[in-house]
């Protein structure tokens, strides 16, 4: 079973030479405008094992000549692939850790519960598998007296001193270039101290607190200071969510308003990220302003719509002078004039537009992204949570419906963790008053609400497993509002299918790795129904990960189907979200939404009550999904007008998905 799929939708679009130089003058000429050594991986996967490998290297380097190796360690998500390639080495290669002293870079204060702690992660994530002596773990403690924040902060500099100073830092990247948690503001020279998050770190921490009201008002944290007397700093970001950062931290000006370019005076700092990270680095963004390129269409569609961008013009109204002046001569030797690439891309991305997401019937297709034929085609959309399917593509959903094409929703988890203890508590109190009146006082169903809303209201700590009638409860509530929405949006109830994938049922916000049981039921709906079109969540900027394992749960099983008949007639479309639009450069299919159908949308959206304004996993973002969804459909309409093209209210966008050959 093929577990990353994901990865290579990224390979189909950037050349290797761009991230792999065939030799160092290449190197030199593709880098020059980045400050920090970046070394960039295919996948996630790739780039961990390659910092793993460097660590355990060293590790027995030391070992081998009778010394520590002295690792700083930060919690978040980025590091958690490192950890687990070296518990492996740990338990496969008999790396041992005996000769390894810890330092944690941060710590959350005051704590409630250890549970939640970010040495609690490291633990779990790493410590607790290996034979590090727990003495040569240092941490920082969330649960000393104030008092006492201070002097133990000297006293953490001391440590690190004394065991001669911290030999690999490994960091990830925050929302605003933030390294351990030094933000925007913090100085070169500051040392280990307390520093009070603002309400942005607060949000990103709240994935490990379940709830933003649960993280604590501020954390212990090593300083920038600190930080570079390391003797090698890595820093790693893994996804489209961090590409952003990695731009302003690798090619930025150095500034303490962005603190992660302090790195860029290190002469140990590298970057190690994977090609999703990378995205908006200039050699793999705009690679025409540092060397000449292999131009395809997607390529030349992203220059020009840079190029629209940067001139504030239509693409019809580009010049020779527009392309030479901003380093695109190569495509008026290619195509001998401005006005022949204008043409070409004007109508590459008039095509796009179809008001038929599932093919118009009885028409000529040539020129449209879907085929006229087969006639109502049976379509499966898939949605990783209970309601990525009316918040990615809810107009294209309808459009489909009211042609009468057969549709299929498939929910591939629950969604349960994502429901708030509120809307649990109101809805056993409805059960409870439904008993009370129609049943008698010994019903065991309103014993069992009882019992649940007790155990809500004064039972329950914070940090543990879920328990299963209250994942039930949630589960149950997040089902029908789906059933509600599909309702509502025009799919058959028989056709609303709960696959409940196994990967997600963990009652923790840390869910399993992908497996071959999540694989195998998506595979079996794929064979019962064998549909002619497949839509499939391709948002891998989502921040918790759930879009990726249930992307390459689809894709896994489509490897496994893709000689099949049947599947070679079936078109797969990747959709995204909430977190990111597809960039123009990649849009197959541009579906547009009328101001009527926009508002059915956000009313099909509103069915998901639970997922409002309590939802406990909102993200980074102050905006409801409702109003992120109509936000970004009404850019990617606006960017179509600002080319030139027609003016519509909204636009849902699609990216074609080929299965592996």
């Amino acid at each position: 079973m093929k577990t990353n799929l994901s990865s290579q939708i990224t390979l189909t679009r950037i050349p290797e030479r761009f991230y792999r130089p065939d030799n160092a003058y290449e190197h030199s000429v593709l880098t020059r405008f980045e400050k920090i050594p970046t070394n960039i991986y295919e996948s996630a996967d790739k780039g961990a094992l390659a910092i793993a490998t460097e660590i355990a290297t060293e590790i027995r380097k030391k070992q081998a000549a009778g010394e520590k190796l002295v690792l700083g360690l930060s919690g978040g998500r980025s590091p958690i692939s490192v950890y687990r390639n070296l518990v492996r080495m740990h338990k496969e290669e008999g790396l041992s850790f005996r000769n390894v002293k810890v330092f944690n870079v941060y710590e959350f204060y005051p704590l409630t519960s250890a549970a939640f702690s970010n040495l609690s992660q490291l633990k779990e994530a790493l410590l607790d598998h290996v034979d590090i002596d727990p003495a040569n773990i240092y941490s920082p403690d969330g649960f000393m007296e104030k008092d006492n924040i201070y002097e133990f902060c000297r006293n953490y500099e001391r440590q690190i001193q004394q065991v001669g100073g911290i030999d690999y830092m490994l960091l990830g990247v925050g929302y605003a270039c933030n390294i351990g948690f030094n933000g925007p503001g913090s100085s070169a020279n500051t040392t280990t101290r307390l520093v009070f998050m603002d309400n942005n770190s607060r949000k990103e921490a709240s994935r490990m607190f379940n709830s933003i009201d649960n993280v604590p008002t501020s954390v212990i944290t090593m300083g920038i200071s600190t930080i570079l007397k390391s003797k090698h700093i890595i820093l790693m970001a893994w996804g489209e969510d961090k590409a952003a950062n990695i731009f302003n931290a690798v090619e930025g000006k150095l500034s303490d308003t962005i603190p992660a370019t302090f790195l860029q005076n290190h002469d140990n700092a590298k970057v190690v990220i994977d090609l999703s990270a990378a995205y908006n680095l200039t050699r793999i963004s705009h690679p025409w302003l540092v060397t000449n390129c292999d131009w395809d269409n997607k390529l030349i569609r992203r220059a020009i719509v840079w190029l629209c961008q940067l001139t504030k013009k239509p693409i019809l109204k580009l010049t020779n002078k527009d392309y030479s002046e901003h380093g695109l001569g190569e495509l008026l030797g290619i195509y001998g004039s401005a006005y022949n690439v204008n043409i070409k891309i004007f109508n590459d991305l008039q095509h796009t537009i179809t008001g038929w997401p599932g093919g118009k019937p009885n028409a000529d297709d040539s020129n449209r992204p879907e085929r006229a034929n087969p006639f109502p085609k049976k379509v499966i959309v898939f949605s990783p949570h209970p309601d990525d399917d009316v918040i990615s593509m809810g107009g294209t959903l309808r459009r489909l419906c009211v042609q009468n094409h057969d549709v299929h929703v498939a929910y591939q988890t629950s969604g349960n963790i994502a429901v708030g203890d509120e809307e649990v508590i109101r809805y056993v109190s409805y059960l409870h008053n439904v008993c009370e009146k129609y049943a008698s006082k010994d019903d065991p169903v309103l014993k069992k609400a009882d019992e649940i809303k007790h155990y809500l209201l004064h039972e329950k700590v914070e940090g543990e497993k879920e328990k299963p009638d209250v994942l039930f409860m949630k589960g149950t509530i997040r089902r029908e509002e789906a059933r509600t929405a599909c309702r509502y949006t025009g799919v058959k109830d028989e056709n609303v299918h709960f696959l409940d994938l196994p990967f997600y049922e963990t009652g923790l916000v840390k869910k399993n790795d992908l497996g071959e049981a999540d694989k195998d039921i998506v595979k079996a709906l794929i064979e019962k129904i064998q549909p002619d079109q497949m839509f499939v969540a391709g948002d891998l900027a989502d921040p918790h990960g759930t879009h990726k394992v249930c992307l390459d749960a689809i894709l896994a099983a489509i490897d496994d189907v893709k000689d099949e008949e049947w599947m070679k007639n079936c078109r797969v479309w990747m959709y995204r979200g909430a977190w990111a639009e597809w960039e123009m450069d990649h849009v197959e299919m541009a579906v547009p939404i009328s101001p009527e159908e926009l508002r059915f949308k956000r009313n099909s959206i509103l069915k998901h009550q639970s997922q409002m304004e309590s939802a406990p996993f909102l993200g980074d973002d102050e905006r409801l999904f409702w109003q992120r969804a109509e936000d970004r459909n009404r850019a990617t309409a606006e960017l179509y007008n600002d080319l030139g093209l027609a003016s519509y209210e909204a636009i849902e966008a699609f990216v074609q998905y080929i299965p592996l050959r």
